[in-house]
């Protein structure tokens, strides 16, 4: 697609606004509003393409395709007939962008990117948009293996998704492992099993790693369960059902019951799936609800006939948005890193929807469908999801009335201007010393934003061993470095209102001197101490310059902070506990040049451990199958290097 490809100078060689001495959009002549607009539309031709508007700081306001440019744009050199949104846009333009492009559907492609890179003030935005799980069962090994796998379909296998959560995968797989007793352990761990390991103890392995099955059988249990995951359960149960029926007349009853326990694990699977549509084998169920400035779109996912779960999105409104509007949107940036399904089921006409068939059926390289059904089981389906959209919806914005006036108490407890929107909190981790970490988490009207978490390994090699207070400092030292190099004039809402650190006045005072150094003054800055016999409820709250203090025992504000610190603390000790499990993990062999997981373990197979490898004779070396003779130098050459 060729929007995709052209570089962001391109963008601007097209009829760009002209740019003053600072960098920031000059009118010609001094215009803005629709007047500027009207001198823009003299300009354009009937080209399709994607057009930008500007404000006076040079920060884009609305991103926006146009089948014709010209006769799109002029829709908004008018001085009335316009909604009090559109108005308020028009009035603060002070420069636009174009950019043409060879059909509609390419535009289409280009505004969603654009949007969900710049993040305008007047677009609907899809939030916390995230990859889906999907089951794997590969097809490079012997005795394929069945796992969970998320991103990109790099390995050989066949792909069964998406799944709504990874909860829905492992649950399926664990009832799969059940029903059709496929291995779920790496290749590496299957090729050094000397004994069945415990899932075959416990009847969800049939044991491949030594022998216990044969390839032939294996293998038609893995196409029992390919049956199943494209939709054949039926015939798979009833093939069961009959060896079960054979078994017990032959009076081998333990073969019989084990039957019976695979056709169980398989109805527990449909069982949970709850609705299994019949005359649907394959779409989307996407549904609306918008109440209150506030939206909620709920995606249900239908895969051979099977209901592989649901997630609820909250896009970010604009006042007086159209459901078709929301929904084009919604559709545009969901699919634009997903592969669509057959079908997309809504309930409301998303706008411009042939345009967005056209544009999905190209990606999907097969026919894709957008329907909004008016009766029937598909109905249904569309009916179940909006009535989940507008209960998901009523949930949220419960909780966010209940958030926003937490954080008025928290400013009013902290002598904050306004409530925080960016709550930054931050914990370090490690065992004296060792492993060191930062974390910070991030919270804000609609609670934790886990998509902006971030963890730092501390680097400095002149902090003493356990020194709080410099890793402190570190960690915030390279947080705001990136902030005023990434975005210095405060536009992208990643700058914090309120810094919350765990611990006193040492580390408040660390934070406020690294600050300092870098010329940033006008964050808040609240430590968050244990307080006397560190019990939680009598914890002491430390500012710069100002004498300790403590909230009510019992203030839900005081609770609230409290959720804040125990937040941070879980992320911070997750992220040392996995930095310390890599490097118990670690080997000296990991550092030399060339030697992989292949290698390693034919290395430590032969030598039994890394000492004796760095010890071993390079005669010793090129004895070791996989091993030539350049490696064997190479691995010499490495743990016997002068100085």
């Amino acid at each position: 697609m060729a929007g995709d490809e052209k570089p962001d100078t391109e963008l601007a060689q097209a009829a760009a606004a002209p740019l003053d001495e600072e960098g920031k959009p000059a009118a010609p002549d001094g215009l803005t509003g629709h007047r500027l607009i009207r001198d823009y539309v003299r300009k354009l031709d009937n080209s399709p393409g994607v057009y930008r508007m500007l404000d006076a700081q040079g920060a884009v306001l609305y991103v926006g395709k146009a089948r014709n440019l010209k006769k799109r744009v002029s829709s908004y050199a008018k001085p009335t007939g316009h909604s009090a949104r559109i108005g308020r846009m028009i009035t603060a333009t002070a420069g636009m962008m174009f950019l043409t492009t060879r059909t509609e559907t390419e535009a289409l492609l280009l505004e969603q990117n654009l949007i969900k890179q710049l993040k305008p003030r007047y677009n609907v935005l899809l939030r916390d948009d995230k990859s889906f799980p999907n089951i794997l069962l590969t097809t490079d090994h012997e005795y394929p293996q069945a796992k969970k796998h998320r991103g990109a379909r790099k390995a050989k296998g066949d792909y069964f998704g998406p799944f709504a959560s990874a909860g829905a995968v492992n649950r399926t797989l664990n009832q799969l492992q059940k029903a059709f007793l496929l291995r779920n352990c790496t290749d590496s761990m299957f090729e050094s099993r000397t004994r069945p390991c415990l899932q075959y103890q416990i009847k969800r392995c049939a044991a491949p790693c030594v022998g216990l099955v044969s390839p032939g059988d294996y293998g038609a249990l893995v196409d029992d369960a390919r049956r199943f995951l494209t939709g054949k359960s039926t015939k798979v149960q009833a093939t069961l059902a009959a060896e079960m029926a054979e078994a017990s007349a032959a009076m081998e009853f333990e073969r019989a019951a084990a039957l019976r326990d695979r056709i169980k694990a398989l109805t527990q699977v449909q069982g949970a799936q709850g609705i299994n549509p019949r005359g649907v084998a394959e779409a989307d169920i996407v549904a609306l609800h918008a109440e209150g400035g506030q939206a909620c779109v709920q995606v249900f996912f239908i895969r051979a006939h099977q209901n592989w779960g649901n997630r609820a999105y909250f896009p970010r409104m604009v006042a007086d948005a159209e459901p078709g509007e929301v929904l084009e949107a919604f559709l545009a940036q969901f699919y634009a890193t997903k592969t669509p399904p057959r079908m997309v089921l809504t309930n409301a006409p998303p706008d411009n929807a042939d345009l967005l068939a056209e544009a999905l059926t190209a990606k999907r390289e097969r026919r894709v469908v957008i329907a909004v059904p008016q009766r029937g089981e598909k109905r249904e389906l569309v009916e179940n999801a909006e009535r989940n959209a507008r209960e998901a919806l009523a949930r949220r914005m419960a909780e966010s009335a209940s958030q926003r006036k937490l954080l008025d108490g928290l400013a009013e407890a902290f002598a904050l201007d306004t409530p925080p929107e960016r709550i930054e909190v931050y914990d370090n981790s490690h065992i004296q010393g060792a492993h060191a970490v930062g974390a910070m988490i991030v919270a804000g009207p609609d609670g934790f934003r886990k998509s902006d978490y971030r963890k730092f390994n501390i680097k400095s090699q002149d902090l003493t061993p356990g020194d709080d207070f410099g890793m402190m400092k570190e960690v915030l030292d390279r947080r705001f470095r990136r902030l005023l190099k990434e975005d210095p004039d405060r536009k992208s809402g990643n700058w914090p209102d309120l810094l919350l650190i765990d611990g006193g006045a040492g580390q408040v005072s660390a934070v406020a001197a690294a600050l300092a150094e870098l010329g940033v003054e006008d964050v808040a800055i609240v430590g968050v101490a244990k307080g006397v016999d560190r019990n939680a409820g009598k914890e002491e709250f430390h500012r710069p310059d100002a004498r300790p203090f403590a909230l009510p025992h019992r203030s839900p504000v005081l609770y609230f902070i409290q959720r804040l610190r125990d937040e941070a603390h879980r992320f911070a000790i997750g992220t040392h506990r996995a930095k310390r499990s890599k490097a118990i993990g670690a080997s000296p062999l990991d550092e030399v040049p060339g030697v992989g997981a292949t290698r390693k373990r034919a290395l430590l197979a032969h030598f039994g451990s890394a000492k004796a490898v760095s010890r071993a004779a390079l005669a010793d070396l090129t004895a070791v199958d996989g091993i030539s003779q350049a490696m064997a130098e190479t691995i010499y050459n490495h743990f016997h290097a002068e100085g």
